[in-house]
């Protein structure tokens, strides 16, 4: 049987419990409830499947990925991709760009993981806090709360996360502490 997983970056608290007090906001006032099914997070490699018996390849696998630093990651403000998705941004941050290339190139060297290569808009750093059951009108409505509204905060981040769907949920499953061999 196949499972879904995608590769992330999970803020570590605080950042984590204020990120979800938004979402929460977010269901609370507008019904939002999507972004709810998931922690907190910036996508380094989109979901794909696997096979559940091949689970310790994968697993075994990112234990090999080499990153050599600590990454420093600073979230300032809100934007949207109109008209079904608004987030929290991610300052740009080179490091980071490095590390998600790595990453994919990693997964498609290794594992034969190529759907990332399919996506053509790049490589956009962000946490979601609203989508996928967001209606036009909806959006626009909150999109008009939250364009002005400031958010500023920053961590240091050391492991990427492998995320699972599980009980129609996204959890952190594994986590994966940089190697700098």
């Amino acid at each position: 049987m196949h499972q879904k997983y995608f590769i992330a970056i999970v803020p570590p608290e605080p950042v984590l419990s204020k990120i979800t007090a938004i979402k929460t906001e977010l269901f609370e006032n507008y019904g939002s409830k999507g972004a709810l099914r998931s922690p907190a997070h910036i996508t380094l490699h989109m979901p794909f499947s696997w096979d559940d018996e091949k689970e310790e390849k994968l697993i075994t696998n990112l234990e090999s990925f080499q990153f050599n630093q600590n990454i420093n990651i600073e979230l300032k403000d809100y934007s949207c991709f109109e008209p079904r998705v608004i987030f929290i941004s991610v300052s740009e941050n080179e490091h980071l760009t490095n590390l998600q290339k790595n990453l994919v190139q990693h997964c498609k060297k290794n594992l034969q993981l190529f759907n990332q290569a399919d996506d053509m808009r790049g490589f956009h750093p962000h946490i979601t806090v609203a989508f996928r059951d967001l209606k036009k009108p909806m959006f626009y409505k909150i999109w008009e709360a939250y364009k002005f509204k400031n958010f500023q905060t920053q961590f240091t981040f050391n492991h990427i996360c492998l995320m699972k769907h599980i009980n129609d949920k996204w959890e952190v499953y594994k986590k994966f502490e940089f190697r700098k061999d």
